[in-house]
């Protein structure tokens, strides 16, 4: 009724060495900084809806975009433009035309050539127009991931980098150690 099967065909690994176990799979990080074959251009670190891999950019980007927006133009223009007059900027073509993509796609672009980003399959300007507050905090995101700390501005990120101080340090509450206390 069937046909039977070759007498070698169950065990194919019988005539050699076993097979080889694949290689361990990239990590995420290795990934993103791989160029796409072709474009010589780098990925993005994160992707356009991973607002909330930072929900604390997150939910002021949604309150009030033009903090990030600010923020990002501040660090992308490097100093010329101080956060508070991008942000006031934006602000104003917001309230005044609602098209404050036009403006921000504008420092997209500009982040993109800075560090050899990949555009996508989006042009910056669909992306700015159709996902606004995604892009910005996608910006911020990439910046963060870069080593800049967005929340004091490029001239402190230049002091931090040249003191040597790598990552930015969270001040608050001394550290509680971790174990049994009476």
């Amino acid at each position: 009724m069937y046909p039977s099967a070759p007498p070698d065909a169950y065990n194919t690994y019988s005539a050699g060495a076993p097979p080889t176990a694949p290689p361990p799979p990239a990590t995420y990080q290795q990934k993103m900084n791989t160029p796409r074959p072709g474009s010589g251009l780098t990925r993005w670190s994160t992707g356009l809806f991973h607002c909330m891999d930072d929900p604390g950019n997150c939910l002021i980007t949604c309150l009030c975009p033009c903090i990030t927006f600010g923020q990002v133009a501040d660090i992308v223009d490097k100093g010329n433009c101080p956060c508070l007059a991008s942000g006031s900027v934006y602000a104003l073509i917001c309230a005044s035309t609602g098209m404050g993509c036009l403006y921000s796609c504008f420092y997209r672009s500009k982040l993109r050539a800075q560090y050899d980003l990949d555009e996508g399959e989006c042009p910056d300007f669909l992306v700015h127009c159709c996902c606004e507050y995604c892009a910005l905090c996608q910006e911020y995101r990439e910046l963060k991931n870069r080593g800049f700390d967005l929340g004091i501005g490029w001239s402190a990120n230049m002091d931090r980098q040249k003191r040597g101080v790598t990552g930015a340090q969270v001040m608050g509450a001394p550290a509680i150690p971790v174990g049994m206390m009476r």
